[in-house]
């Protein structure tokens, strides 16, 4: 999804139930959704407003640290070279995210042998495949202290949770066919918990294979569900590098589970959700 300039970011529309709020901001290249859910008891107006001001302020500190396309950006610094990781303060805010999202990055290298690799991108470190996750993880855990306990986060696609859509029942997240926007070909039933899912059917081949320095070619799409998004992030994006030899990836990491549709000409997907040997469901 590409932001659209007819959307007032300002804007926040109840539900016509009464039982939630959604809020929609152009922001990191996308359109980010907050979807706000009461639950048994609704929200002050001030509680409500003073919450959504706050997502929307840690977003653009997110775009201000991380965007690549920002030359003022601490990554563009470190990109360009003004700014090394020897220089990086864990006493300071920028520098304490940098630092978090480096070693996370480097986690996610070494979990999938090498398949996520922020580095291995023309220009230097970007972690775009992992940060958009992560900074809809620190909208989330903000917006709970501030009493918002029922709510789904979606930056494009990539999504997180926390407690039900409505009392009783988990959040639903469909997932579309590479080839058909207009297929559902799964359904995901999540509560605190995040999906991500990567692949060039939207934004053309942007995913390298840090092995060959060409568009990856693993898999057509890959979705994956894992309790945080960061972790769902750096799955999905290296299945779409590694394919089928990624299962024993996602197997790996507790609560976690992925969805590929094969590279084409195949017709075929597969799923970890059932276990076999390698923790592989094949499917036609």
């Amino acid at each position: 999804m590409t932001t659209q300039t007819t959307i007032d970011p300002t804007v926040t529309f109840r539900s016509p139930q009464g039982h939630g709020y959604r809020h929609i901001v152009p922001i990191w290249g996308t359109v980010v959704v907050l979807d706000l859910r009461t639950g048994d008891r609704a929200w002050p107006d001030e509680r409500l407003a003073d919450a959504v001001e706050d997502a929307v302020a840690t977003m653009r500190w997110v775009d201000d640290v991380f965007s690549s396309y920002l030359a003022t950006s601490r990554v563009s610094a470190l990109r360009s070279g003004r700014l090394s990781t020897d220089d990086l303060d864990p006493l300071d805010r920028d520098h304490a995210a940098l630092l978090e999202v480096l070693a996370a990055c480097r986690w996610g290298r070494q979990l999938t042998d090498g398949a996520f690799d922020p580095w291995a991108v023309p220009g230097g470190f970007d972690p775009s495949g992992y940060v958009k996750g992560w900074a809809c993880e620190v909208v989330a855990e903000r917006l709970v202290t501030r009493g918002i306990e029922n709510l789904c986060i979606n930056a494009g696609g990539d999504i997180v949770t926390r407690g039900q859509a409505r009392p009783g029942e988990p959040w639903r997240v469909g997932i579309r066919h590479p080839d058909d926007p207009n297929l559902i070909v799964r359904v995901e039933e999540v509560s605190d918990a995040a999906v991500a899912t990567s692949g060039p059917y939207e934004r053309g081949d942007h995913i390298v294979d840090p092995a060959t320095g060409q568009a990856a070619r693993g898999a057509r799409s890959a979705t994956v569900v894992a309790p945080r998004a960061g972790l769902a992030e750096i799955l999905s994006t290296a299945l779409v590098v590694g394919g089928r030899d990624g299962a024993p990836w996602v197997a790996a990491q507790p609560g976690c589970r992925a969805y590929v549709v094969d590279p084409a000409p195949s017709a075929t997907a597969w799923s970890t959700s059932a276990v076999d040997r390698r923790g592989v469901r094949h499917s036609a």
